[in-house]
């Protein structure tokens, strides 16, 4: 070892000021204090002699009484001493040091009494005595420390391994020998061996004053460590013309720093500046390992403390995060453990990367997040200094170096309290800030861990005090989840806006680096060692990218499969290549809270920078960027559209991750999916279930926007629905390869599903439990018209000018579009269409029908397949039971029927032979995707009436003839040209709110009033219906049903039958019939025959089938017969009524 250095560790420690101690010395406490009021190397004084012929002389009356001599007795000093220090010290030379040397500067010691005194403090460091009266005293200490045992005397370095051991010393003339010397000895930089020869470059160079003896007093010697102390800061911050001090001279003031660090007494220039500010806000802290400087630490930005005392403090505690050992309680408290888990430091090195307070407190941090035992007083000593970093940013040398630009610019004034800090963390959420200053932030928040305990950062522990005694008053105080739970109360009544503006500022840096959320790394460091490659705390954090790791553990939580669509994965046997339960349950809380803010996604914000200030700029507020992004999925660049879409896809599976919508949706949740909620894992169910109960009375405008964006997004790509793309995956595979959009994919299979159930196959090729959740997307679709974009976007015109005022959901659109078909453009009336045949092929996916009708439908048709709900509905239609509502929605669904063959599943399969057979004509003219305004309909109903249709389409026929005799709207036809008539004829009849046929009997008794010949022949048309059956003419049906029960009760109805027995019975004269059925048959009578005048047959088939159906067939036939044989009769008795001509005259 080094001749000057070792013997320094002593010189170094004692360089600073000196400790109080009583002012008078008791000899039996100090057994020594003669020797050291007049050592043998007193005498030595003479030495200054030439120097100083004052002290010079003074020395030499001295030198005949060195027994005795004492400080008091030297006339240089007698003044000052009689006017600062009590007379009972002045037979003490160690008290009047401490006495003269520990007064303020305004005290004015004569110079010459102060050069006394250093040459005296000088002397004493020279002697070789020295060392043998701390032997003397520490005998028994040396004895117990080995270390200084086996040191060799007279050398210094004795001294030295005692300083060092200093606060295992537990003799107490020892410790008192070692700390006053401490203390009065080595005040001066002067007296430090080597220091003035290895710092007088940078002295010089930084103007920190003159090294020659007697230009400084023994008061300002501190101002010039302090100078190089100031100038080592300014050099770590790379502050504009900061010298470059030497290596030497660094260690050996870090070193001065390091031995003065447990009693600030030994700081001189901090002493000074903060004396007074110590007995105002220190006044009870006792002096000692580094009490009073924490003290004063913790009072540093109060209004009391003096802007010197102040400035002095930072460059010290700057000073400690360059070397964690400037501490002494730091150092100290953390030592074993530092030594423990290997955060030692390189004593070779000057300042090396090992001492940095970062290094200690990120290595020992490292240690307590996995679950490794830090001693409490450590723990508590590093607490104090994250808040230290967390409150001062200019602490932290990169702050100040990288940082300088936007602190001036946007942070200016705001230096106390972690509030520039914390503006800095605002502009870096903007993205409006130097890349570097941007990695030093986040150095810092891994160095000061705020994530562990919220009260390390002291502005967000003051924004959100409040919410944290009402919202989390639950969770033990300083306990990380204290984070989690503001996080869950974000955006909520609970939450104030200066606690959420601090906590989204942290969260954004706390998001990039994993480790900082300390419950996350506890339960994931395995999983993201094992999967993730990671090796530890320190490295990880400048090698990985930042987000890296979680990314990681979220792909492993949800492992993707072929074509991006993703499953989650279930824990095997081997273990490598899932999480833990733990683990993925954290990750899933991070997923939740990063849900609620873009920035707080490190990935997404990377990839969608570009696409964020291109679509989103004006999107502000909370969760409105990622619903803008989601939006214009198709229009982001690739890379951002992947996450986009990956986010989207887990929000499917797990939809509580939008904490924001399940706190809107809480009411609905509550009522009608809370079993969902609470059994809820990876399965999709609770959007299902919100998207089923869209329209309940808890649903609120919040929710529901919320669940509709989803159902939007979804369309995007099938992957976006978790069920649906769970249990269709396969199926897609192998049917709809390379489909993307939802809605062509349930096209896709549903189509498959509709051709094979025609086809009657044997084995349908979609999947059972994709079938069912196929149903559940139709429904779901059906429910708004934005669901299904072809159609949406063909209609948007027509609903801009038809349909403005009507709002979207609950298919309240797609109904004001049916409502107003005549309307349509040509597009939008061809989708329509289109969406009617296939919601009358499955009544199901009429979204409106349905939820109308569903409690009927649960009083009448519980046995009815869901292809037939519409039939039975319309079978009860006319019960007592029946709901007004219900009734109604049938009635518009029977009037879309019987506008097209097409639009009745049941007619259409049982008149398959007839229609071409009968209409040929109108199918010629017709287009696949237009209707035919009831043309085939009315083509059937005139064959029904000449009774030629086979024996399944003339029920069906029957069937609408009997509800079109009752509600003159489910006629199309009659409708359509006799709208006019109707208006004018029978107002009040077409007004009545429930239709029995009298619109009906209303043309028929106006019937000579129609002009429009096409609505005439309308009316005429049910004229010769009405022959056929007489359940087509209500009224008749209804005037005459006792004379039907008691005179044609054994006739079956149908083919004109009845009625042809009602008239036999009106021309018997034995019969007597009820005077209204009577009047009604009379009338209709004459309608016949004015009809048989103005329609006569058209061709022999015609006038058949009038013969056939007429009520007096009869009569007809048999009037008919009767001419035939009378003819025949006359032939046979009155012979030929022309001339015979010869067989001559036909040959010739």
């Amino acid at each position: 070892m080094a001749d000057c250095i070792r013997v320094l560790h002593l010189l170094l420690f004692l360089s600073g000021s000196s400790l109080l101690w009583p002012c008078r010395a008791d000899a039996n406490a100090w057994p020594v204090a003669a020797n050291l009021q007049n050592p043998p190397g007193a005498v030595n004084a003479a030495a200054a002699a030439d120097r100083n012929p004052v002290v010079g002389g003074a020395a030499s009356a001295h030198r005949k009484r060195s027994a005795g001599w004492k400080l008091s007795e030297e006339a240089v000093c007698r003044d000052d001493l009689t006017r600062l220090c009590a007379k009972d010290t002045w037979n003490n030379n160690l008290a009047v040091l401490e006495c003269l040397q520990d007064k303020k500067e305004d005290s004015d010691i004569a110079p010459e009494c102060s050069h006394l005194l250093w040459n005296y403090k000088l002397n004493l460091t020279t002697d070789p005595k020295f060392e043998s009266v701390a032997v003397e005293v520490c005998r028994s200490t040396i004895s117990e420390i080995k270390e200084c045992a086996a040191e060799e005397l007279g050398k210094g370095y004795m001294v030295s391994c005692l300083v060092d051991h200093r606060a295992n010393i537990s003799d107490y003339q020892c410790k008192q020998y070692v700390t006053k010397m401490t203390s009065i000895v080595f005040s001066d930089y002067h007296l430090i061996c080597g220091f003035v020869d290895k710092c007088r470059d940078d002295i010089n160079a930084l103007h920190c004053g003159s090294i020659s003896t007697g230009d400084k007093d023994v008061h300002s010697q501190g101002e010039v460590i302090a100078c190089l102390e100031k100038g080592l800061v300014r050099e770590a911050e790379e502050r504009p013309g900061a010298h470059a001090i030497k290596d030497e001279c660094k260690k050996n003031i870090m070193r001065v720093a390091e031995l003065s660090s447990d009693d600030f007494h030994l700081d001189r220039y901090l002493y000074f500046a903060c004396r007074d500010d110590r007995e105002r806000l220190c006044e009870s802290t006792l002096a000692g390992e580094g009490r009073v400087y924490k003290c004063l630490f913790n009072h540093k930005f109060e209004e009391a403390m003096s802007e010197r005392c102040r400035e002095a403090l930072t460059t010290r505690q700057k000073l400690i995060a360059q070397d964690y050992k400037v501490s002494y309680s730091l150092a100290k408290a953390c030592k074993s453990d530092l030594r423990k888990y290997r955060c030692s430091t390189d004593s070779g090195v000057p300042r090396a990367r090992e001492a940095r307070l970062s290094y200690l407190l990120l290595c020992l941090e490292s240690a307590v997040h996995r679950g490794r035992t830090v001693s409490g007083e450590c723990q508590g000593e590093m607490m104090d200094y994250r808040r230290m970093l967390m409150e001062d940013f200019s602490l932290s040398p990169e702050i100040v170096l990288h940082c300088r630009a936007e602190i001036e610019s946007d942070c200016s004034g705001l230096h106390r309290k972690g509030r520039t800090l914390h503006c800095l963390m605002r502009v870096g959420r903007k993205n409006a800030i130097d890349p570097n200053c941007q990695r030093a932030l986040q150095t810092l928040i891994q160095e000061a861990d705020p994530g562990a305990d919220y009260r390390i950062d002291r502005a967000l522990n003051e924004a959100c005090e409040s919410v944290i005694q009402t919202a989390c008053k639950h969770i033990r105080n300083g306990d990380p989840m204290i984070l989690s739970c503001l996080m869950e109360h974000l955006y909520t009544d609970k939450m104030v806006e200066d606690c959420e503006h601090r906590l989204l500022e942290l969260q954004y840096f706390i998001a990039r680096d994993w480790k900082l959320d300390p419950v996350l790394y506890k339960k994931c460091q395995g999983d993201a060692a094992r999967l993730c490659h990671t090796h530890g705390w320190n490295e990880t954090s400048e090698m990985m990218p930042p987000g890296a790791i979680f990314s990681c553990l979220y792909r492993h939580a949800y492992r993707s499969v072929e074509q991006g669509r993703r499953r989650p994965v279930q824990v095997t046997e081997e273990g490598n290549t899932t999480l833990s339960r733990d683990c993925k349950v954290e990750v899933q809380r991070i997923l939740h809270q990063r849900a609620l803010d873009v920035k707080l996604d490190p990935e997404l914000q990377r990839r969608c920078m570009t696409d964020l200030g291109k679509w989103c700029s004006e999107k502000t507020d909370s969760g409105q960027e990622l619903e803008c992004l989601q939006d214009h999925l198709e229009d982001l660049v690739p890379d951002c559209r992947s996450v986009v879409g990956n986010l989207t896809e887990l929000e499917s599976e797990d939809i509580q991750i939008e904490a924001l919508l399940m706190r809107a949706c809480e009411p609905v949740i509550q009522a009608h999916c809370h079993e969902v909620a609470d059994n809820q894992i990876e399965s999709g169910d609770l959007m299902e279930c919100l998207a089923r109960n869209k329209h309940q009375k808890e649903m609120n405008d919040k929710c529901s926007v919320g669940v509709t964006h989803f159902q939007l997004i979804q369309v995007k790509d099938f992957r976006f629905s978790y069920k649906f793309k769970t249990a269709c995956k396969e199926d897609v595979l192998k049917l709809c390869p390379n489909i993307k959009k939802k809605v062509d994919v349930v096209m896709c299979l549903s189509s498959t599903v509709r051709n094979d159930t025609l086809q009657d196959v044997k084995e349908q090729r979609v999947s059972v439990k994709c079938r069912k959740q196929l149903r559940v997307e139709e429904v779901e679709m059906s429910e708004d018209i934005r669901l299904e974009p072809e159609l949406y976007d063909s209609c948007k015109p027509d609903i801009n000018r038809l349909c403005q005022t009507v709002a979207f959901g609950n298919a309240q659109v797609i109904e004001c579009l049916k409502e107003n078909k005549r309307q349509l453009t040509q597009r939008c009336r061809q989708k329509i269409f289109k969406l009617q045949e296939v919601e009358m092929v499955d009544p199901d996916l009429d979204y409106q029908l349905m939820k109308v009708c569903k409690q009927m439908i649960r009083r009448f048709c519980t046995e009815s397949e869901g292809k037939n709900v519409l039939q039975c509905l319309k079978q009860n239609k006319n019960s007592e039971l029946m709901d007004p509502k219900c009734k109604q929605m049938i009635t518009k669904r029977q009037i879309t029927q019987n506008t097209d063959f097409r639009l009745n599943p049941i007619l259409r399969k049982a008149c398959k032979a007839d229609i071409p057979k009968f209409c040929q004509p109108i199918l010629n003219s017709a287009t696949a995707d237009n209707e035919l305004e009831g043309q085939v309909i009315s083509c059937l109903k005139l064959k029904y009436a000449d009774q030629r249709l086979s024996s399944d389409c003339e029920d069906q026929i029957r069937i609408i003839l009997q509800e079109s005799a009752l509600d003159y709207r489910l006629d199309p036809q009659l409708q359509l040209h006799c709208t006019q008539e109707i208006t004018h004829l029978c107002p009040e009849e077409a007004a009545a709110q429930e239709q029995t046929g009298q619109v009906e009997e209303c043309l028929k008794i106006n019937l000579l009033k129609i002009k429009q010949d096409a609505c005439k022949n309308e009316v005429l048309n049910m004229l010769k219906e009405s022959k056929a059956d007489i359940f087509v003419d209500p009224v008749l049906h209804t005037a005459c049903a006792l004379d039907i029960k008691h005179h044609c009760a054994a006739i079956p109805p149908g083919k004109g039958r009845q009625m042809s027995c009602l008239m036999e019975a009106l021309q018997d004269k034995r019969v007597r019939l009820q005077p209204e059925c009577k009047k009604r048959l009379q009338d209709r009578l004459e309608m016949w025959s004015y009809a048989a005048k103005v329609a006569p047959a058209e061709g022999f088939s015609d006038l058949a089938a009038q013969v056939l159906t007429s009520p007096s067939k009869n009569y007809i036939l048999s009037m008919m017969g009767a001419s035939v044989a009378l003819l025949f009769l006359m032939g046979l008795l009155c012979g030929r009524l022309t001339k015979r001509v010869t067989q001559e005259l036909k040959d010739r």
